[in-house]
């Protein structure tokens, strides 16, 4: 784009729709449940309390933890919003947005200005990535880190930068700690490496990228060497071992096939399998056309070809359910992609210039038809608060402990406010560790987020442990919850 002032102008246009669509009444709609309240109060605890942590959340399979980069980021944040966890929600809108100027940056180094308007401007709307910029959520940054990544490696091979191999290997332990996807693109920047840099530089281009790596990953690394890595045997089971992943013939083609539809569906045509699948065609048929003709820019269409084509592969030794979020480390590429070919039609001849537009204009059209905040929101932080008031009042100012009864959700959530209130529940610990049950206390406080709540005699160690009980209240809640109050059987001894 020649005109840099009409760039510029259009640029700032997508940041502020981007930010608005990510900052919108955030409190209202942001997700707010058992893991938001978990890394809150892990957070909490360490500007408060001053209890550090070398360990991050846990990941969604398999039993083994993150590191703690996550937890590190939303310390400002938390601290400045005074506790309150629309803070973090914040941070990582405000990632969100960050994101979308460096698809816009990336596609203009790649290619030219053009494209990288029309892939932020596409990124900006897409209601999916929008969804997952609005509630804070270690793996809701992967976008970021991934699209870092990739572009500090295409720049370290172009100018045989040794900080930036070093940085590329650190960017790679901090987005570890975010999500353990980051390993599929480890072998996308390896295979990258393998082609495009010299033998002779082999050795030292990986032992670079092998110790920021290390310096990247090292709160991690020093919790495993701490205790005898848990962590790492985990992780090495569930890879080699576990269920979850393996080669079956049968299985591999239809995964990927349905990994690469979803890719462009859910990301960049809201659901619309014809856009989609018409997408699709276009993009393979001009990447491809464009890869064989466009010699000086091979290199960077085989990096993106790499990015898509590993990316995709790799999913399909994954047996179990594959979460949209799965997709994070490759969120800003159908957008490239997309914007790459929309560009390539604008300039290919009349009619593909107006199918072209017609095509982005309904893409666009489509996603602001999607767009999260069109709905009635969820509210569910602030029905998490009420809650925990409700749990407080009915507590009476005594020593109290608590439970949750629910199908999928944990109790972090009202945890977090009834410890930030100074009304921490008391954990019943078992008669090995409490042999004079000092820790059941006079009443126990449920909350039930299921229809058929039955508190009396649950199986929920919280219940159980706190021995035999009778009900003395119960209160409706928001959302169609309840809180019910139980205190010791009179006939308990």
């Amino acid at each position: 784009m020649k005109n840099k002032k009409v760039e510029f102008l259009i640029i700032l246009g997508i940041l502020v729709l981007a930010s608005f669509l990510r900052l919108y009444r955030i409190a209202d709609y942001m997700t707010f449940l058992g893991d938001e309240g978990r890394d809150v109060l892990v957070v909490k605890r360490i500007i408060v309390d001053h209890k550090l942590t070398l360990l991050g959340p846990t990941a969604s399979v398999g039993g083994f933890f993150l590191g703690p980069f996550y937890y590190y980021l939303m310390i400002p944040f938390l601290w400045i919003f005074r506790l309150n966890p629309v803070g973090p929600a914040v941070m990582v809108a405000l990632f969100g947005i960050l994101t979308v100027w460096l698809v816009y940056r990336v596609g203009k180094e790649f290619f030219n200005s053009l494209i990288g308007l029309l892939s932020a401007g596409l990124y900006a709307v897409s209601p999916l990535v929008i969804s997952y910029s609005r509630s804070s959520w270690n793996p809701n940054l992967m976008p970021l880190a991934s699209l870092s990544i990739i572009w500090l490696a295409f720049q370290a091979v172009k100018k045989k930068n040794w900080r930036l191999f070093f940085l590329v290997g650190f960017l790679f332990g901090l987005a570890l700690q975010l999500h353990y996807l980051t390993t599929f693109l480890m072998v996308v920047i390896t295979i990258y490496f393998l082609i495009f840099l010299p033998k002779k530089f082999y050795l030292k281009t990986f032992l670079l990228v092998f110790l920021g790596f290390i310096l990247g990953w090292l709160p991690f690394i020093l919790f495993e060497i701490r205790h005898n890595f848990p962590n790492l045997k985990t992780l090495y089971k569930f890879v080699f071992f576990g269920e979850e992943t393996g080669f079956i013939a049968n299985k591999f083609l239809p995964i990927i096939s349905d990994v690469s539809f979803r890719l462009f569906s859910r990301l960049v045509a809201n659901n619309q399998k014809f856009i989609s699948v018409f997408l699709i065609f276009l993009v393979l048929g001009f990447f491809i056309y464009f890869w064989l003709r466009e010699k000086k820019k091979r290199e960077i269409y085989s990096l993106l070809g790499i990015w898509l084509l590993v990316g995709i592969l790799l999913f399909g030794f994954y047996q179990k359910g594959i979460y949209d979020y799965y997709f994070g480390f490759m969120f800003p590429l159908p957008f490239l992609l997309t914007g790459l070919v929309i560009e390539k039609m604008i300039k290919f001849n009349k009619i593909f210039c107006y199918i072209a537009i017609l095509l982005y204009c309904y893409i666009a059209l489509l996603n602001f038809r999607g767009i999260p905040f069109r709905y009635q929101p969820n509210r569910q932080l602030e029905q998490t608060k009420q809650i925990a008031r409700l749990i407080l009042e009915k507590s009476e100012g005594k020593p109290f402990n608590f439970a949750l009864i629910t199908n999928q959700n944990s109790d972090h959530a009202y945890r977090y406010f009834l410890e930030i209130w100074g009304a921490k529940p008391v954990t019943i610990e078992n008669p090995q560790v409490d042999p004079e049950r000092k820790t059941v206390t006079d009443q126990l406080l449920v909350v039930c987020e299921v229809a058929d709540c039955q508190p009396l005699g649950h199986p929920l160690w919280e219940i159980a442990g706190f021995g035999r009980a009778e009900i003395v209240g119960n209160w409706p809640a928001p959302g169609g919850i309840k809180v019910v109050k139980l205190i010791h059987y009179e006939g308990n001894e």
